[in-house]
């Protein structure tokens, strides 16, 4: 297996003539090995970078800054590792010191080489096409690596709303479903009054509905980008009008609606819009486990718990306990929400920690908010495919528990007084009796009137307005 030489400013190294990264990459993977999750488990943001180089490339070349021979050649370069190819070549640790300048560098070092040899050239041959003098042409990692990451993240946003809609639908069908399941609603895990099934995971569905609202709120934060900035935002070493040409070439590039930032000094230096997204990301993880908290509740037992509902059996439960069959996928989702929890912790120090003109723990927010998305993406389509479609509902359990509880006297308030309502429901604790009969011992309601008023859409909807007509069922006996 044959070598080549490539040196920097620190010294030569010998590189693997099969590899199409260069000295700095080299470097970075000796320096960093941290995670072991490398830039090419990440394609996502890997294309990212690709389109970023690709629309400074157009750019440079209609200012003049680049022949039409090597601009062509990156161009294809880019084209073929948006299309898939050579990921394997972006080897950098995703967390690295330096502000992603490894990331940036393994990047242009790739996109060199690949060019090269369009050009008929060998790896290396730096002096035809230069990963510093040509690719990174009016550039720094500064404002390449934070424009990459919010493409990166637009991206990935879109497709976990998608995933977040997965869940809506599955939990709306639902909600259809067990639209007539009366169940008696409960409060500090009390019975407080009915409800149905089908209200309950509507009520879910909402939940997921409106942190769909959310995600693409956050996401519109991310489409200004400050490419064009350079080092710190003040654009040297870049033409005048490289900064326009650039954010145009950037939208056609992409297909988004990409805007460059009004301050690129402050653009460049600040991280609230990821600290906003990964503060959504932390909303909708409570909000998915707090479902998942519900489901495991709900389905509890199944002869010593609620057991209101049944949840798929995807697997024994016990290596000692036969028949024990566990929540299984609610319980890994709820572990998932957890650490999106604690990577949101990570970058919320992450975005603190900066200092003066550029944040250097990009990296850390980058790993973060990746990782938080695709997890989160991949237990919300679980948890929809897996649980909720195969869901079912345990009728007769859920109507023994309205009218054996206690909590059904708070619909007799209107009628019989809170004094008389307390008394019945104390009563009922103490005896074991349920409320309805108690209610017609005592005289204080006809048969008529309690059936009327224990209808089920008078439980579950607003029924003063049935006062009257209630009490006159009494009057016309």
């Amino acid at each position: 297996m044959g070598t080549r030489i490539e040196h920097d400013f620190i010294g030569e190294l010998e590189i693997d003539e099969n590899v199409y990264y260069g000295i700095q990459t080299l470097r970075a993977v000796e320096n960093f090995n941290i995670t072991g999750q490398r830039l090419s488990e990440f394609p996502i943001f890997i294309i990212a970078l690709a389109q970023v180089k690709k629309a400074a490339t157009l750019a440079n070349y209609e200012l003049g800054l680049l022949d039409s021979v090597i601009k062509d050649a990156i161009i294809k370069a880019c084209d073929k590792i948006i299309a898939g190819e050579y990921h394997d070549q972006f080897v950098v640790d995703m967390i690295q010191g330096g502000a992603g300048t490894s990331t940036n560098m393994n990047t242009n070092e790739v996109i060199a080489n690949i060019a090269l040899e369009i050009m008929g050239h060998k790896k290396g041959e730096y002096q035809f096409c230069h990963p510093n003098d040509h690719i990174n042409l009016s550039q720094s990692t500064n404002d390449v690596y934070p424009t990459a990451l919010r493409i990166a993240l637009y991206e990935q946003l879109s497709m976990f709303s998608e995933s977040m809609g997965i869940l809506k639908e599955s939990l709306k069908k639902k909600a259809k479903e067990f639209a007539h399941v009366l169940k008696m609603g409960r409060t500090q895990l009390q019975d407080a009054v009915p409800m149905t099934l089908g209200q309950e995971f509507g009520a879910f569905a909402s939940m997921v509905r409106i942190d769909i609202e959310r995600v693409l709120d956050a996401r519109n934060l991310i489409r200004v980008i400050n490419l064009g900035g350079t080092a710190i935002g003040t654009g040297i070493n870049s033409h005048p009008d490289y900064r326009q040409k650039v954010e145009q070439k950037l939208q056609e590039v992409t297909g988004r609606p990409f805007v460059t930032a009004n301050d690129l000094i402050e653009a460049t230096q600040g991280t609230g819009g990821y600290v906003q997204i990964s503060g959504v990301l932390k909303r909708v993880s409570v909000k998915i486990s707090k479902i998942c908290n519900d489901l495991r509740l709900l389905s509890s037992g199944p002869r010593a718990g609620l057991n209101e509902i049944n949840l798929p059996k995807m697997q024994p439960g016990s290596s000692i306990m036969p028949g024990k069959v566990n929540p299984v996928i609610p319980e890994v989702v709820n572990q998932v929400c957890f650490s999106v929890i604690g990577n949101d912790v990570t970058i919320t120090m992450a975005a603190e920690g900066g200092q003066l003109q550029l944040n250097v723990f990009e990296p850390v927010i980058a790993y973060g908010l990746f990782n938080s998305i695709k997890m989160l993406s991949r237990a919300i389509e679980t948890l929809a495919h897996k649980c909720i479609d195969g869901i079912t509902a345990n009728e007769e359990i859920c109507r023994n528990f309205v009218f054996h509880s206690i909590g059904i006297v708070t619909a007799l308030n209107p009628y019989i007084g809170y004094e008389n309502s307390a008394s019945i429901a104390k009563e009922a604790l103490q005896t074991g009796k349920p409320v309805y009969d108690l209610v017609l011992e005592r005289k204080l309601l006809t048969k008529e009137q309690l059936d009327e008023i224990f209808k089920l859409e008078n439980m579950l909807n607003p029924q003063m307005y049935n006062k009257t007509k209630i009490m006159d069922l009494h009057a016309k006996k």
